[in-house]
């Protein structure tokens, strides 16, 4: 609470999660109604953030679309934070011929990818929607995950209290769940606040690249990419949807850099 980054990061994140929760309710406007006759309007009373080229409300649009991205961005962190904690646990705990392959052929072979092209790839073969979109950031993802825990847990597993739990005879998943898992959480923690700047971000370059959720869904890379066509006759339509993916990424990464620089006593 005493670093100004820290509470801003927190005050953003509160700020998006109530815009929300409550945009069915505080936006004005059906985000996918149409007043044809009143396009291109500049911000002003009626429309506080202005319309894009169909009439549609942008900031009710806003709204909706921080519905979408935080949903993808808790979503894709959640499952990939699983998917890396059950093979990254595997690989560093056990070694030997798991841990390589795992590690040398899995991990590998999915970091040797970009993972947005990966998720590019896979959108563009099963098609756009909600489901696909998190399906392919998450399969894009996990691999950050996975090889922290098996760093972390390869780690741990040569400590005292592991080596005590063991002669006691405490079986493997306990040891992992009970006295390993709770010790390495802290840079975990770290990293999916990270990742869920990441998640943000893909989402958005995918909704841009018109492999995100299809319309009339409101989303913020959507309406980036709605926006191309009048930069200079209708600026606001570029500046809010940007403004709210800058924010957001911003957020994240800020409370990050709050999280590493508290769990690492060096910092403090």
């Amino acid at each position: 609470m005493r670093s100004p980054i820290a509470l801003t990061a927190l005050a953003l994140l509160l700020l998006f999660a109530i815009a929300a929760l409550l945009a069915p309710w505080a936006a004005p406007y059906d985000p996918a109604g149409l007043h044809l006759q009143q396009r291109l309007l500049s911000p002003g009373h009626h429309f506080l953030l202005g319309t894009d080229e169909l009439g549609r409300d942008i900031f009710s649009r806003i709204l909706f679309g921080a519905r979408l991205s935080l949903a993808v961005a808790v979503t894709v962190v959640s499952l990939s934070l699983l998917l890396g904690l059950i093979i990254g646990s595997i690989a560093g705990y056990y070694g030997g011929w798991r841990d390589t392959i795992l590690n040398v052929y899995v991990m590998n072979a999915f970091m040797a990818m970009p993972g947005i092209l990966l998720a590019i790839a896979f959108v563009a073969f099963l098609g756009p929607g909600l489901r696909n979109v998190i399906l392919a950031l998450t399969l894009s993802g996990w691999v950050n995950y996975a090889r922290l825990v098996r760093a972390q847990v390869m780690s741990a597993r040569e400590r005292e209290f592991v080596e005590a739990a063991r002669s006691l005879g405490a079986g493997d998943l306990r040891i992992l769940l009970r006295h390993i898992l709770p010790n390495i959480v802290q840079p975990v923690i770290v990293q999916a606040a990270i990742g869920m700047a990441g998640a943000v971000l893909a989402e958005a370059t995918l909704s841009f690249l018109g492999l995100g959720v299809p319309p009339p869904a409101a989303s913020w890379g959507s309406m980036l990419n709605d926006a191309r066509a009048h930069l200079f006759d209708a600026p606001h339509m570029v500046i809010a949807p940007a403004v709210a993916v800058m924010l957001c990424v911003l957020a994240f990464s800020f409370l990050g850099d709050a999280l590493r620089d508290w769990s690492d006593p060096r910092t403090r």
